[in-house]
């Protein structure tokens, strides 16, 4: 009768991992083609024009003031309460940690540190360029403006662009750029859309953004996704430095690890041609305890006691037992 092995749990999920490719042979690294240049081009005048328009006080700036003046969670008091928690798919820290998880774990199914990396580079590149941009401009949010349909620029604010707006644009983006298939970065593109564009307008609905901001917040971050695959050789040479400083760390700690094997004592002659066979014994016994073989002993010698006879050993006579009397 055939029985099938039992596996636990735990056996079975790491059974399947190890089926898993080191590397789907379907991903594919993306390339700075020319669609994609046009489409840095492009929003990157976007950018500019924003820019400009918000430094030279233009219709943009009023349009800003007219909104905030129109004040939309008074209008809509009834999504107060939702979109308080909307916004949260904005902020940098939730959001890096949930994105982070999930890139963690391809990471590990595909044996690659390509996911992680570029996630790093991106958020990096945000930090860089849109808190640049914040602390140079100076901008002050609807809350603390102090003059009316003034841009509030150069005033020790840290408003624009949008860092809420710029962050769900890169952290959820970055999972429709690492998608294995087109069909998935494509859904996962609609999906990170949906969600930059809601995080935005829910910023300008609370009143912490001006519009401007929340348009130049979608553009920075569409720049980041943008350039990423001129990053690429820089994270598979950063890749291939961790592996090969991780198998050197590896073949360090395991030639420490192992220590030479001490040489074993060689047998007797005479052991050779006693009547008992020898077996022999690992060395690690050999260092531990010597073994005395016991064909040493010469075959003469009798069986039984080893112990010699005495002849003038006498016989002990047991003491006698009192008569219990009555």
């Amino acid at each position: 009768m055939r029985t099938e092995p039992s596996f636990t749990r735990l056996e079975r999920l790491f059974a399947r991992l190890d089926r898993e490719p080191e590397r789907p042979a379907h991903l594919q690294t993306p390339q700075m083609s020319r669609h994609r240049v046009v489409l840095f081009a492009s929003t990157f005048v976007f950018y500019l024009a924003i820019v400009v328009a918000v430094l030279t006080t233009s219709w943009l700036v009023r349009l800003d003031w007219q909104v905030m003046f129109w004040r939309p969670y008074e209008q809509w008091p009834e999504l107060h309460a939702f979109l308080d928690y909307l916004v949260v798919l904005g902020q940098r820290g939730p959001t890096a940690v949930m994105v982070a998880a999930w890139l963690g774990w391809r990471s590990w199914r595909q044996h690659t540190l390509r996911p992680l990396l570029t996630l790093g580079v991106a958020l990096l590149l945000l930090n860089v360029t849109v808190g640049a941009v914040k602390l140079g401009l100076g901008r002050l949010g609807p809350h603390y403006a102090t003059q009316i349909g003034s841009a509030e620029l150069f005033a020790g604010g840290d408003i624009f662009p949008s860092g809420h707006t710029a962050n769900a644009v890169v952290t959820w983006g970055i999972l429709a750029y690492l998608a294995s298939t087109v069909r998935t970065r494509r859904n996962l593109s609609v999906l990170s859309a949906v969600v930059a564009l809601s995080v935005g307008a829910t910023t300008v609905y609370l009143g912490t953004h001006w519009v401007s901001d929340v348009l130049l917040g979608w553009a920075a971050g569409l720049l980041i996704l943008l350039a990423l695959p001129w990053f690429e050789p820089l994270i598979a040479r950063a890749e291939a430095l961790i592996f090969e400083l991780r198998a050197q760390v590896l073949g360090r700690s395991a030639g420490q690890g192992r220590s030479p094997a001490p040489a074993a004592a060689p047998a007797p002659i005479g052991a050779r041609t006693a009547t008992h066979s020898v077996v022999p014994r690992p060395a690690t016994h050999l260092t531990v305890r010597p073994h005395i073989i016991r064909a040493d002993r010469t075959p003469l010698t009798p069986a039984g006691s080893r112990r010699p006879a005495h002849a003038e050993r006498t016989a002990r006579t047991p003491a006698a037992r009192p008569v219990g009397g009555g």
